[in-house]
């Protein structure tokens, strides 16, 4: 299916014809990263005291006096810079609007980004400190000081350092929103305890690009691309949204074609060249089949595959009998894909082979200017997903669009993370709760999996964290979660950090307020174009009483009520935890100036900015300023831009002493010894077990950068795979969904739970009025055939969708714009609170009785969300009270056995409603979760069974928070298993 091209193209042509004509009249534009128009920007040089007209006084004059603060979005990972207008009489934030000073998103938002101010002045939003006063989820509390908190955490986490419990201690992160600052906070404590909400997100995604790189992310350059190549609806509801689409539409004002692969009909695929609709889950093998015609029709850069591929070292494992020389190579190649015609992906995608031999045609045109991306969707929502990012990064390894203009670039040369003051030592303990022996190639924790693991026995937690995290909500098989955490034996002291109350809060023993984005302080960056840039997150409010010349030493002097900023709070805690600095922790929050004195948060960031950050100490000393003063006043600045193909770069001679080169060609320096497990920084390069340092790849007889995998090059085949028990998936290749039609009985469709909405956050923009009237409910979206099928007459129709664990009743909306056979309802809505508890979000979440009858669960609608009456008149106004269903709740847990991701699709059986079924009802079985999470463990391949030298893990592989050398170790009874692939279980493809 092909969609017409719209105006968006044509629009950005006459933006640029615009600016021309503009600045041949000698205007004036904007000299900040946006780039554009004064018009469109208050410049920077009146920040201090911007004065607008109010238009409600008209036609009397009255004027309001800003003082613009820059802040930064949390309301996705892009990351875009916000300017606060912060009444100067008043001292209150009244809107937020773009930066202008961001090279991210210059001086553009989306709706999130405005919307922070319906957050920041939410009535429902808490402001205290708040203890359980009854049993947890009964809904009473009592207000409690930050003292005694923090006494009674710091004495309880003591406790378990000194008893060495170090694993019953846990940080739990959805989204993070700053490069690394709880990961260091955890390692000095000595705790393995980070866990993350990755395998219910991204790890799909990021493992295919990671066995390919090294590095797990891609970074396109999206405006000098000709041919933009998007798997799911990346540009306007994956990440970075904003930052992608601008540069996506300079891309096609200058003629690149768009590509958009995606099952449903997304805002994405109305405006690309092509949308491919295909079958879940076949999407590698389209990709395969284009990668084939590639190699076929010798499309691909034979130089660079040549040069930069790990062919030679496939070719000595896979082929010993062949002699390793680059011909022989493609030889092999040209038949090792031959089986993937377009006629194969045809019958499995469902999209007709002359259309993907058009599509085929137009990205072998695109040369070495081919960007693409895959992160959610296919890669998220099947078996074997994390294939579909390894294969299309073949597309891009084949036609050498790696690190060129116009190309797809590692994540990490598009990103800067400044080193901090201080970085503790790794961790010398393993957390098998997020990290299990099962799963020893997963890309991150295996954080879904926690109730069934706590179940099982595997241990308990004593302090367990969230943060920017709604567990019962955002999981599969959300009830098991709340079983778990309701019983203390499993989870001794729940803490939720949080602004607003959630599904996951109402159960927690602590409910301490944390400041939303522009209340806390943060660094980030992130890959959005071929450049590096840092932002920093301030509380804005902070940040204007202290141009005005006031003194602020803690941000709950500003804030709201008694909201916190996450970091004072960490640093205070680790302080009370370790007061007289026996336990090593207090070192690491110590001021380097005042010694005996805690760090303050202006020391930590002042800090980082005058020695880490390259150029930024120049350029603030140009304007006056010290490094923290300009990141306080402009937001973000940028390192540099076009780094071009780090890849290809020489290794001074100077890092070249001591040299070894492996037979394949990798570099090496030294022998530098490990003096102890605990020696290396985080986040330093480390030295293999022989202490030596990979350093560069030889390449034609010059040692290049590379790439950070084993081999310096890009792996087409991986060691890593192929050594950790799975040769049979070491190349890209093509794995057959659980979803595939052949595993489905012939009632069953598949369901699509993991498409996002592009003005809503997760959980946390139930808070933000603006947003929640733009999107409030999530419709079953169902093919007019698949409707007359199942007997659904019209939209709005009530229809029950049946899962492996029970079902959900929502609305259907009978629609063309999901492909028959597959049903689609967003992962958004469905917000609940129990009766007689806090209100939450008054007009997103509905109040349900939930009855429980052993492992059967049922939830039911008690009361809508509508209108009521707060400290904000908009509450009154509320209109709708559809809010959708809760779905997940209905989901096993579906692990990938290799990239751990969770695989969102569902098999469902759909019907109309039955008897007294009721828009919002839910029935899960924790029973058959269970039995569920039994048959996908079973898939998996332990590390007791395949590691190849005695360890959990591939050290290589990225982990957050890794912990020493030595905790690699297997277990002693796990080390002393049979040899690797002794008792593999068959995979099934």
């Amino acid at each position: 299916m092909r969609s017409a091209r719209v105006g968006l193209g044509e629009l950005g042509r006459r933006v640029s014809a615009a600016r021309a004509e503009a600045e041949a009249r000698g205007e004036t534009f904007y000299q900040g990263a946006s780039r554009v128009h004064l018009a469109a920007f208050p410049p920077r040089e009146r920040w201090d005291d911007w004065v607008e007209l109010s238009s409600r006084a008209w036609p009397r004059r009255e004027e309001h006096h800003y003082m613009l603060v820059p802040a930064t979005c949390f309301n996705c990972e892009s990351a875009c810079g916000l300017l606060a207008y912060v009444d100067r009489d008043t001292g209150q934030v009244r809107k937020f609007e773009g930066n202008p000073e961001h090279p991210g998103s210059r001086g553009r938002n989306c709706a999130k980004g405005p919307a922070t101010i319906n957050q920041v002045t939410d009535p429902d939003r808490i402001l205290y400190p708040l203890k359980r006063a009854g049993a947890r989820g009964g809904g009473q509390w009592e207000r409690v000081s930050w003292d005694s908190v923090l006494d009674t955490l710091a004495a309880r986490i003591r406790k378990a350092l000194v008893e060495q419990r170090q694993n019953e201690i846990m940080v739990h992160i959805g989204r993070p929103g700053e490069d690394g600052f709880t990961e260091r906070v955890l390692a000095s404590w000595g705790v393995d305890g980070h866990n993350s909400h990755t395998n219910v997100c991204s790890a799909g995604g990021r493992t295919g690009f990671q066995f390919w790189m090294g590095i797990d992310r891609p970074s396109p350059d999206h405006a000098h691309a000709k041919v933009i190549y998007l798997i799911s609806a990346h540009l306007e509801s994956g990440h970075y949204f904003n930052p992608h689409a601008q540069r996506i539409t300079e891309g096609r004002a200058n003629g690149a074609k768009v590509i958009v692969v995606d099952t449903r009909l997304s805002n994405t695929a109305t405006h690309a060249d092509y949308w491919l609709s295909p079958r879940p889950g076949s999407e590698a093998a389209i990709n395969l089949a284009i990668a084939n015609h590639l190699i076929q029709t010798h499309g691909y850069d034979r130089e660079f595959v040549r040069r930069w591929w790990n062919w030679a070292e496939y070719l000595e494992e896979c082929h010993p009998d062949v002699a390793v020389t680059f011909e022989n190579f493609e030889s092999v190649l040209a038949g090792l894909y031959a089986e993937f015609s377009f006629e194969f992906a045809a019958a499995e995608s469902g999209i007709g082979a002359d259309v993907l031999a058009e599509v085929a045609g137009v990205v072998a045109g695109a040369g070495t200017r081919f960007a693409c991306h895959a992160w959610r969707s296919a890669a998220a929502g099947n078996l074997g997903g994390w294939q579909v990012s390894r294969t299309l990064f073949l597309i891009s390894a084949l036609l050498g669009a790696v690190g060129t203009e116009g190309g797809t670039f590692p994540n990490a040369w598009n990103k800067f993370v400044p080193r901090p003051i201080y970085v503790p030592s790794h961790p010398g303990v393993w957390q098998d709760l997020s990290w299990p022996l099962e799963y020893p190639l997963a890309q991150n924790e295996l954080s879904f999996l926690l109730p069934h693991f706590l179940k099982d026995g595997r241990g308990r937690l004593d302090t367990y964290f969230i943060r920017v995290y709604n567990p019962v909500w955002t999981n599969p098989d959300g009830l098991s979660w709340m079983e778990v955490l309701r019983d203390p034996e499993l989870v001794g002291c729940f803490v939720a950090l949080t602004p607003t109350w959630s599904e996951s809060a109402f159960f927690a023993d602590y409910v301490l307020p944390m400041g939303h984005g522009p209340e806390r302080h943060d660094t980030h960056s992130y890959e959005q174009y071929d450049g590096q840039w840092v932002g920093f997150r301030q509380p804005v409010r902070r940040a204007a009483r202290e141009r005005m010349g006031e003194t602020v030493t803690d941000t709950r002097q500003v804030n709201p009520g008694e909201v916190w900023e996450e970091n004072e709070f960490w640093i205070e805690l680790s302080w009370r935890i370790d007061p007289d600095g026996t336990l090593g922790i207090r070192r690491y929050y110590e001021s380097p100036d005042r010694p005996g004195s805690k760090l303050t948060v202006d020391e930590y960031y002042g800090w980082m900015f005058s020695h880490s950050v390259p150029g930024l100490p120049e350029r603030a000393a140009a304007e006056g300023l010290s490094p923290l003063e300009w990141m306080r006043r402009y937001g973000a600045f940028e390192i540099s831009s076009g780094q071009g193909a780090l890849h290809a770069r020489e290794v001074p001679a100077a890092e070249l002493s001591d040299v070894q080169v492996s037979p394949l060609g990798r570099v090496y320096t030294g022998t530098a010894a490990v003096a102890g497990p605990n020696i290396v920084p985080m986040g330093a390069p480390e030295p293999d077990s022989d202490g030596r340092r990979a350093v560069g790849v030889l390449v034609d007889g010059v040692v290049r950068r590379g790439f950070p995998t084993p081999s310096g090059r890009l792996e087409f085949w991986s060691s890593t795979l192929a050594g950790w028990g799975w040769p049979e998936q070491a190349l890209p290749g093509y794995i057959r969904s659980h979803v595939h039609p052949s595993r489905l009985a012939e009632d069953q469709v598949v369901l699509l739970s993991t498409f996002r909405l592009p003005t809503q956050i997760h959980t946390r923009s139930a808070n933000a009025k603006w947003l929640d009237e733009l999107a409030h409910t999530n419709p079953v979206w169902i093919h007019p055939s698949d409707a007359a099928r199942f007997g659904v007459r019209r939209t709005g129709d009530l229809v029950r969708v049946s899962t492996d664990i029970g079902y959900f009743v929502a609305k259907a909306w009978i629609t063309e714009g999901i492909r028959p056979g597959v049903v689609a309802c967003s992962h958004h809505m469905g917000r609940w609170r129990l009766d007689g508890g806090p209100r939450g979000a008054g007009g997103m979440m509905a109040t349900v009785d939930l009855a429980q009858d052993d492992s059967e669960w049922a939830m039911s609608r008690r009361s809508a969300a509508g209108a009521y009456r707060s400290a904000d008149p908009d509450t009154q106004r509320i209109w709708w009270s559809d809010t959708g269903v809760h779905q997940n709740l209905t989901f096993g847990v579906h692990p990938d056995p290799i990239s751990g991701m969770h695989c969102w699709h569902q098999a469902v059986r759909v019907s109309p409603a039955a008897a007294g079924d009721q828009h919002g009802d839910i029935v899960a079985d924790t029973g058959k979760a269970r039995e569920v999470y039994r048959e996908w463990l079973a898939l998996t391949r332990p590390a007791g069974h395949v590691s190849p030298d005695g360890t959990r893990r591939p050290r290589w592989l990225m982990r957050p928070l890794k912990p020493s050398q030595a905790a690699f170790a297997l277990p002693q009874a796990e080390a002393a298993r049979p040899e690797a692939g002794a008792t593999r279980p068959e995979d099934g493809e």
